[in-house]
């Protein structure tokens, strides 16, 4: 394993690019670079996993808002501003190769994350993410290749839901969407990045992090920061 974990914070990507930077990431991770976490927001897009029925599209299918089928697992999801994503670059040899290991690593990061804001949330059987009671705040959806993972999970914490009100969000039936800032928490996600950012350093065992900023990831960071400003 790593001993150190490298972070971006590049603000708002949109979202192709930011899966481009992925992808470069992940192949710099399996010819021997360090593990490495992004934490972003995108602009408003609809994504769906690789087995993911269009139908629970619903209304976005036909809408204005860009969609992207990618290399996830799970259903259809939004993505927008307010929103915390994370893209761990992760290589699980590391660590354990066991995915459902990694999901629930996921799981207890955001749920740790959340009880430091006041916010009392847990992991739910059967329903990959995080939930306060009955309502989804966190979603998760994995890729994993050749051991090294990439996707990651979105937080919302102070975005507008009504990107949701189109889709069936997870393909879950009558699922209720909330937010950190209507659950009590903070509504920016500048003040959720040092908390999530902590937490995954400790669950996953790194002595520390330190900035991405070297060959062609440190270019794409520049470039996805300079992006992010108009979005």
């Amino acid at each position: 394993m790593t001993t150190s974990l490298a972070v971006a914070t590049p603000g708002s990507v949109p979202y192709r690019e930011a899966l481009a930077w992925q992808e470069r990431l992940l192949a710099e991770r399996l010819a021997g670079g360090p593990d490495v976490l992004l934490l972003l927001e995108h602009p408003p897009v609809y994504t769906l996993g690789r087995g993911a029925d269009e139908r629970f599209l619903g209304v976005a299918a036909g809408g204005s808002t860009d969609v992207v089928r990618v290399g996830r697992g799970g259903q259809v999801t939004w993505h927008g501003p307010g929103q915390l994503v994370g893209y761990p670059i992760v290589d699980l040899r590391g660590h354990r190769q066991d995915v459902h290991w990694y999901v629930r690593s996921l799981e207890a990061v955001l749920v740790a994350a959340l009880a430091d804001v006041g916010v009392s949330a847990a992991a739910r059987p059967g329903y990959p993410g995080v939930w306060v009671q009955d309502r989804k705040i966190a979603s998760i959806g994995v890729g994993i290749r050749r051991w090294v993972t990439w996707h990651g999970f979105a937080l919302n914490v102070g975005c507008d839901l009504d990107g949701f009100a189109a889709i069936t969000p997870c393909g879950i039936a009558g699922v209720r969407m909330t937010t950190l800032a209507a659950e009590g928490g903070p509504s920016a996600v500048a003040e959720l990045v040092p908390v999530v950012r902590r937490r995954f350093v400790e669950r996953f065992g790194y002595e520390g992090w330190h900035d991405l900023a070297s060959g062609s990831a440190s270019a794409a960071r520049r470039h996805a920061r300079d992006s992010g400003k108009g979005a």
